[in-house]
């Protein structure tokens, strides 16, 4: 009989079973003796990842590639994993050193607290992991079928209403999963987060597992010593848990168990789920189906079975469930002034545009953070900067200094709502180049809504896989491909009423499709439309939500119900590639 070809999922599975490649540093060293065209296969596409490293796309992502990826070049993304956000300010330096000596200027503050270069050479490699290395930063597990870097909020320890302080539960997570040999190869990426942040702005709805902050009142036997008891009287700090959480194609909201977690319990929970996962070889049988959320989708698991399965682990039963307060404000991005709780202390949000952020603007902050504050700063889910711990009396100076390094502090509605994924530029699975055209897109939204006061959430992502976050904005637009004159050009397809915390749901795809450069006008339709129909000061997410994606298509094409063409949200004929899809 002749021989089975090897599918991609059975590939993969096969290397990851042949060799963990933390324990290879070695072959890396003499992939940057010999060069670039030394590197075989299995390292560019599969080892390395767990690295936090992954080839670069050509600058035209998925076209001109093949099986729905495009051409990668001789370059490295380097993705720095930094759990919770918390940098100190020589860590940022370097950072910014690396950036401008081995990548070109380029770095990206991404969705999941990470920052990211480009344009790294495999020559350059060892001496910038050593970099890093050496002052306390890892780029291990930032990438790859393993544990991602560990969310929080970036306030912890500091933010005025959090419950308490969780970023040393953060950091235990990030030390007993992150990077960890036993859990090295699970079927697909695998994130967690942890946060008391009442504005839940690490969004809980969208991981792996969320362990969110709450109290119980403390009125039986099972207080214990070591747990967490609340300045309220009578009452017990814990968390809800919530999993299997997670975008892409398939956007899935994370379940909520019935199971109230002591901070004790925190780190053996997590390590049973991870356990689960581990063990699940469902999971491993296709790469388009690997995410802990298709044991729900696909699967038939249950909350009540997935909560067996961890009890399972543990060998005991977990409390049940304590009330909690879903979060109702849409921005999660605690930018601006900021009153900490320690008197006469605040902390600086300063925007950075895109995600994008130079060595120079890297510098500007750390100097800042040193020179006026106790040397930290912190990295936020919204691909922003947090300065923390400035006196009142430097306030004013230091929001100056941002401002005129290209960090605003307050920023417009566009700019301060606006998510972009990495795109075409170096990506190689993105249809659109999405930085620099979320610039233009919020000048060109500004221009004409000066001064615009309402929140809004618009999120970009250059293909299906949902790295902008599409799902989970009020307006989210897909990068796709139209001809257009006779020549394909970016186009987006938009998805809208997507929404987290109480309203919590999926982003609609109402079928409406334009080019790239008619975007403005179709968002501005939307928006005009929304403040001379509204019901007397309803948000854009209510007023989205009432509607039917009939009549958001006829809005935003401009056209009658009638008239107004539905267009499938098509996806390539090929499977949609997941091997390079996390760019948060």
């Amino acid at each position: 009989m002749p021989d089975l070809k090897e599918t991609k999922a059975q590939r993969v599975e096969r290397l990851k079973r042949a060799k963990n490649p933390w324990d290879h540093l070695d072959e890396i060293r003499q992939f940057a003796r010999d060069g670039f065209d030394s590197i075989p296969p299995e390292w560019l596409g599969t080892y390395f990842r767990p690295w936090g490293i992954y080839t670069q796309g050509d600058g035209i992502g998925v076209i001109g590639g093949k099986n729905g990826e495009g051409k990668a070049v001789p370059y490295f993304m380097v993705r720095i994993r930094i759990p919770n956000g918390l940098l100190t300010s020589e860590q940022a330096r370097t950072i910014a050193d690396l950036s401008e000596h081995f990548g070109n200027g380029v770095a990206d503050v991404t969705v999941r607290q990470n920052v990211q270069l480009h344009w790294v050479r495999v020559e350059n490699l060892p001496e910038l992991l050593e970099r890093l290395w050496s002052v306390g930063l890892r780029t291990t597990g930032a990438c790859g079928d393993v544990t991602r870097n560990i969310t929080g909020c970036p306030l912890a320890g500091i933010h005025s209403r959090e419950l308490a302080d969780v970023s040393s539960l953060a950091l235990a997570l990030d030390k007993e999963l992150g990077g960890n040999p036993d859990f090295y190869n699970l079927p697909r990426k695998f994130k967690i987060t942890i946060t008391a942040c009442p504005d839940w702005c690490s969004y809980p709805e969208i991981n792996d597992i969320s362990f969110t902050a709450t109290l119980r009142t403390n009125n039986d036997k099972s207080f214990s010593s070591t747990s967490h008891q609340s300045p309220v009287t009578n009452h017990e700090i814990g968390f809800s848990l919530r999993i299997a959480g997670g975008l892409s194609t398939e956007p899935h909201l994370a379940v909520k168990l019935n199971a109230f977690i002591r901070w004790e319990q925190v780190l053996p929970v997590a390590r049973a789920i991870a356990e689960v996962f581990r063990e699940s070889e469902v999971l491993r049988q296709s790469r388009e189906k690997a995410r802990l959320k298709f044991l729900f989708l696909q699967h038939g698991w249950t909350a009540d079975s997935f909560l067996a399965a961890i009890e399972s682990k543990l060998g005991y039963k977990l409390d049940p469930a304590a009330p909690e307060q879903l979060p109702a404000s849409i921005h999660r991005d605690h930018l601006g002034v900021l009153p900490q709780k320690q008197p006469g202390l605040f902390a600086i949000g300063a925007n950075v545009i895109r995600g994008r952020i130079t060595p120079a603007q890297i510098r500007v902050a750390a100097d800042l953070a040193e020179h006026h504050g106790d040397g930290h700063l912190r990295a936020t889910p919204m691909q922003n900067l947090l300065l923390i711990n400035i006196l009142e009396s430097r306030v004013a100076s230091v929001v100056q200094e941002l401002v005129a390094s290209g960090l605003p502090v307050e920023a417009n509605a566009f700019l301060r709502g606006t998510v972009a994924c990495t795109g075409s530029e170096f990506c190689k699975l993105a249809l659109t180049e999405t930085k620099s055209y979320a610039r233009w897109l919020t000048e060109q939204l500004e221009e004409r809504f000066p001064g615009y006061q309402e929140d809004i959430k618009l999120h970009i992502t250059g293909c299906p896989n949902s790295c902008g976050q599409h799902w989970i904005a009020d307006i989210g637009i897909e990068g796709k491909k139209i001809k257009h004159e006779g020549k394909m050009v970016d186009a987006y397809y938009f998805c809208v009423g997507g929404s987290v915390g109480q309203f919590a749901s999926i982003a609609r795809p109402v079928g409406y499709r334009c080019a790239a450069d008619e975007v403005p006008n179709a968002i501005t339709r939307l928006l005009d439309h929304f403040h001379a129909h509204r019901h007397h000061a309803e948000p854009l997410q209510k007023f989205l939500a009432r509607n039917t994606i009939d009549q958001l298509r006829s809005i935003l094409s401009g056209q009658p119900p009638t008239q107004a063409e539905f267009v499938p949200r098509d996806l390539p004929s090929d499977r949609v590639p997941h091997t390079i899809e996390d760019r948060p």
